[in-house]
């Protein structure tokens, strides 16, 4: 399979996915693609949180078909671009393909103090954020795997795996242009 100068970046909740994904754009001049952008903004079309409508969208996988679907197309048609979607790695197999692990209790405190996640994302406390993150990691996988039979916790789908509980956003962003690299065999 060609390799694509597109690197897809998938990974646990509040692992840092979005933060790094700015990094890399400014290092390399690359464009951005985010599944979850829509899903948020879907979600508040329909005047739910993020969790409900996942909850929602279990009974209709039309909704992640129509997302995966655009987000395949867009890779098959563009270049030079960061993905930043579930499953990105699936959706553009020919993208360097990468996953952010957190501990869920940092996880759920950096979720917890963001005030971008907050019109979609209200949790009273840091526990409250923890468990809902669990509940809807734990739907999303097994929807993805009813859906299409790939399980995005099977960490050997990617081709690197950074755990960023305790490094700065600068050494994640080093890291994976580091293995981005080797892997395009520069």
């Amino acid at each position: 399979m060609e390799k694509k100068h597109v690197i897809s970046i998938t990974g646990d909740l509040a692992s840092g996915k979005s933060t790094v994904t700015r990094y890399l754009i400014e290092e390399l001049g690359y464009s951005i693609y985010k599944n979850g952008e829509r899903f948020r903004a879907m979600a508040l079309e329909h005047n739910m949180s993020v969790s409900e409508f996942g909850d929602y969208v279990e009974a209709h996988p039309e909704i992640d078909r129509e997302l995966d679907d655009y987000a395949r197309k867009y890779g098959e048609e563009h270049d030079n671009f960061i993905i930043d979607a579930r499953l990105g790695w699936y959706t553009v197999p020919t993208s360097f393909k990468v996953y952010l692990k957190v501990d869920q209790d940092e996880g759920a405190r950096r979720a917890f103090n963001d005030p971008d996640r907050k019109a979609t994302e209200n949790f009273a406390t840091i526990e409250e954020y923890k468990a809902d993150m669990i509940k809807r990691y734990n739907g999303e996988n097994e929807r993805y795997i009813n859906l299409y039979g790939v399980d995005r916790a099977d960490m050997s789908n990617y081709d690197l795996v950074v755990d960023t509980t305790n490094m700065t956003r600068e050494e994640v962003k080093n890291k994976i242009l580091e293995e981005y690299k080797k892997w395009l065999g520069e």
